[in-house]
């Protein structure tokens, strides 16, 4: 875990958009733990996913109830390391291969979003390589935070002396060059417990995403990424946020409330066991009211297991008057968030569900009366071979994090030997790659 220990988390080689390679996506969730491998193949791209370079062909899936985890975070390092194990051996013994490495999604953390400006003196001559690599690495300075681990660090724009969003500087003469970058940090020591989980289970961890931001990689077309959308992460103990405009990945936010909440005001409501609540939530649960629902009745198993005590029946109306009050609480402090981000700028953004916890019925239907905005579920496009139980919006984030190689080399942090920058060539040769493949 060297990389960690000067906050940045692994950064993984750019994958050549020419050649082809096997991935691996990790998801290290509150309630399950879901592994993916693929294989990315060059491809043509198409009307919807113009901006992808490689078709997916999944080739390996397993999941898990996840365990030793709490709101995304390790409580019980045993026990998530047992979990993690238990469901990567599933993926490799589907694919029948060994892992090697796994790409890592983080969730909680109080995930913190920045835009950070830095820029360097060029003396009225043109900017080359070396300029970009200078203001690139004092980005990257700004973003470390004491207590915090750098998940992201994508460049937005250049600035050529007053000019903004300058996308190619390469030939222009400035006095003054500078760049904005997008900085998402994530709770430093959650993000070492997170890969010391996976460590232990003798994986090495490629490189840790935010999951909403992967989850968008894998249920947005271009054009929604584009004209501005937002991408909401319902997990089982976090709801997690990402911004999209311009094509770009441009906000990051999250809270600790989600789908486990739901489930727990449920089982104290019905005075019901936890898991048998989960498995109403799931069979029967929604947050709107349908005209024969209160004649429809449910059995809610006793708590103490006696088969002689009758268990209790309750109308699937009442279902909802306990889970409703908590989806509209996830739902306005995601308006509140959203509010105060720059997707309250996108007029035209709409709203994209994802996670386990998005699928009560009539989910979409709320969120778009608090939001005021257009709402889908989201699902993941553009894969073949994926399971059918993995095609629904609880899987994007996994199947995003296939996607992420192909997006990888926009990410720049500061220089550093690692086993990755020992065998990818000198920093200078690596922004040359990167400029070659952004632009």
């Amino acid at each position: 875990m060297s990389a960690l220990q000067s906050g940045l988390t692994p950064k993984m080689r750019p994958l050549p958009q020419k050649r082809s390679g096997l991935v691996a996506a990790l998801d290290v969730g509150t309630s399950k733990v879901a592994c993916l491998i693929a294989r990315l193949r060059p491809r043509e791209p198409d009307d919807v996913l113009r901006h992808r370079t490689h078709s997916i062909d999944v080739l390996g899936f397993g999941h898990t109830v996840a365990r030793g985890m709490k709101a995304g975070s390790v409580v019980d390092l045993a026990e998530a390391e047992s979990a993690i194990r238990q469901c990567a051996e599933l993926a490799e013994r589907n694919a029948r291969m060994q892992l090697e490495a796994v790409i890592v999604s983080v969730s909680a953390g109080r995930p913190v979003s920045e835009h950070i400006t830095a820029s360097v003196d060029v003396a009225g001559s043109a900017v080359g390589e070396r300029d970009i690599a200078r203001v690139l690495t004092a980005g990257s300075r700004h973003s470390i935070r004491a207590g915090r681990a750098v998940l992201h660090s994508l460049p937005l724009g250049y600035r050529v002396d007053d000019a903004t969003g300058v996308r190619d500087p390469r030939g222009m003469l400035a006095r003054r060059f500078g760049i904005d970058m997008h900085v998402v940090t994530t709770d430093i020591s959650l993000a070492r417990n997170l890969m010391l989980a996976v460590e232990r289970c003798h994986l090495n961890v490629e490189a840790m995403v935010t999951s909403s931001y992967v989850a968008g990689l894998s249920v947005l077309a271009d054009d929604e990424a584009e004209l501005g959308a937002a991408v909401i992460d319902l997990g089982a103990g976090t709801t997690s946020i990402a911004v999209f405009a311009g094509g770009q990945f441009v906000h990051a936010d999250g809270f600790a409330l989600g789908g486990r909440h739901v489930t727990l005001d449920l089982a104290r409501g019905l005075h019901a066991r936890i898991p048998d609540a989960e498995r109403l939530k799931t069979l029967y649960g929604g947050v709107l009211i349908g005209g024969s629902d209160e004649r429809e009745m449910i059995a809610v198993p006793p708590v103490d297991d006696d088969e002689m005590e009758a268990p209790q029946f309750v109308s699937r109306a009442s279902l909802v008057r306990f889970i409703k009050p908590r989806i509209e609480e996830i739902f306005e402090m995601v308006r509140d968030r959203l509010a105060a981000s720059p997707f309250a700028a996108e007029l035209r953004g709409r709203v994209v569900l994802t996670g386990g916890a998005s699928q009560l019925t009539g989910l979409a239907g709320l969120a778009g009366h608090i939001l005021a905005r257009p709402v889908r579920i989201g699902r993941p496009l553009g894969m073949a071979g994926l399971p059918e139980e993995a095609k629904g919006a609880a899987f994007a984030a996994a199947a995003g994090m296939l996607v992420y190689p192909q997006v990888a080399h926009l990410e720049h942090f500061e220089p550093r030997r690692t086993r990755h920058s020992q065998t990818g060539g000198g920093y200078i040769a690596r922004v040359g790659r990167w400029l070659r493949e952004s632009f």
